[in-house]
Parts: structure tokens; sequence; C-alpha cells
């Protein structure tokens, strides 16, 4: 089982970010981890019919199957590591595994033409 996975279990099986999952969190992923935890917190992760999408600081990014287009994603990361996720891609697995994303029943594909 890798980190992720450990993290993601433990937060499941809590329902809510206990102090024991930030602390491997943020032990796994250091900043990019604390920056995931602080959007989840205030709300920045939303979840639609097609996808979810987490606000950045510059824009909203489609996260899928871990998958995020922001430039740390693209030119940062390790994509043969699967532990090594961008900020965004760690705040999706955070906000599915306790519940914590906004829901919306609508398609983000529709949204995103008014944005």
């Amino acid at each position: 089982m890798s980190a992720v996975d450990e993290w993601e279990a433990m937060l499941a099986d809590a329902g809510e970010l206990t102090p024991e999952a930030v602390d491997r969190i943020v032990g796994v992923h250091g900043d990019r981890g604390q920056k995931a935890i602080e959007a989840v917190g205030e709300g920045r992760v939303k979840e639609y019919r097609d996808f979810v999408v987490v606000v950045g600081h510059e824009d909203e990014y489609i996260i899928e199957d871990d998958d995020c287009a922001c430039p740390d994603a693209s030119y940062n990361l390790d994509v043969e590591d699967p532990e090594e996720l961008c900020w965004h891609a760690i705040a999706a697995r955070i906000a599915g595994a306790i519940g914590a994303a906004e829901e919306h029943d609508m398609w983000y594909s529709d949204v995103r033409e008014f944005l």
C-alpha cells in the first residue's frame, strides 16, 4: 500500500481530517499537502456530474485519476512516482475521502463555458 493510499484510508476510516492524518499528509507531501488541506478547509473542491474541480490561486483545475493540468504537475512531478501529486490532486483525494467536496448537480463542461 502506498503512502497516499495509507493516508486516504485513515481519512475514510475517520470521516474527517484528524491531526494524525494531517501529520501524515504533510509528512508525505510537504507544502503541497498543506496547501491541499487548506483548499479543502476553504471549500475549494467542487464535485460536478462529470469532474472534480479544485479552485486554485489562478484558475480552476479538473482532476481526473490524479491527473491535473496545472504547471506544477506538468513540469515538476515525476510521472513515474504515484506518490508525487500536485496539491490540487491531493485536495481532491482528501475531499473525496471525507465527503468534503461541494456538490453541484450540473455538468462542469457546461459551467466552464461561462467562466
